[in-house]
C-alpha cells in the first residue's frame, strides 16, 4: 500500500508553512476554519471555527458538518509526522456526537503524547495493522463542550 501526500503537504517544509497553507486551503478558508497553533514537534494543534452567516445552519447555530470538518485531518497528520515515513497512516473511521448548540466560535485541540507515539510504534513493530481511536472535544468560547469527535486511525509499518 503506498501513501501519497496532497500537494500542499509536499510544499510545507515546516509546521508554520503547513499551518499557513492549510489556512489558505479553500475547504478551510471558505468555511471559516483556521489553524491557530501547530507546534514545532507536530504534537499539538488548536483549530478555531468562526461563527458567521456562512458557518451557520437553519437554526443559526454552527453547522455540524463544518464542525466535523474542522477536526478531520489532524490526528492522521500528527501521527504521520511523529511516526515518520516508515509508516502508512490513514483515517479509518470517524464519528461526532453533538452535545449542545454551537452559538459562538468553537475550538478543537489535539495533543499527541509521547506515550501514545511509543504505544503505536510498539503495536506496529511486527508489520501488522494497528487501529487506534483518538477523541477530542469541540468547545464554545465559554468552555461549553458542544460536540465530541472520535477518529479511528490506521497505522502499519511499511
Amino acid at each position: 500500500m503506498s501513501q501519497t501526500q496532497h500537494a500542499l503537504a509536499r510544499l510545507a517544509r515546516s509546521p508554520r508553512q503547513l499551518r499557513l497553507l492549510m489556512n489558505a486551503w479553500p475547504p478551510f478558508l471558505f468555511s471559516g476554519i483556521r489553524i491557530r497553533r501547530l507546534s514545532e514537534d507536530f504534537r499539538h494543534v488548536q483549530v478555531r471555527l468562526a461563527k458567521h452567516l456562512l458557518t451557520s445552519n437553519y437554526f443559526g447555530t454552527q453547522f455540524g458538518g463544518t464542525m466535523f470538518a474542522m477536526t478531520d485531518p489532524f490526528w492522521t497528520i500528527l501521527v504521520a509526522q511523529n511516526l515518520g515515513p516508515g509508516y502508512t497512516v490513514w483515517d479509518r473511521s470517524a464519528e461526532i456526537e453533538f452535545l449542545a448548540p454551537g452559538r459562538t466560535a468553537v475550538t478543537a485541540e489535539f495533543t499527541l503524547s509521547q506515550d501514545t507515539i511509543d504505544e503505536l510504534r510498539s503495536a506496529a513493530e511486527g508489520g501488522q495493522k494497528v487501529l487506534h481511536w483518538f477523541s477530542n472535544d469541540i468547545t464554545a468560547t465559554d468552555g461549553t463542550v458542544v460536540a465530541r469527535t472520535r477518529k479511528q486511525v490506521y497505522i502499519r509499518r511499511k
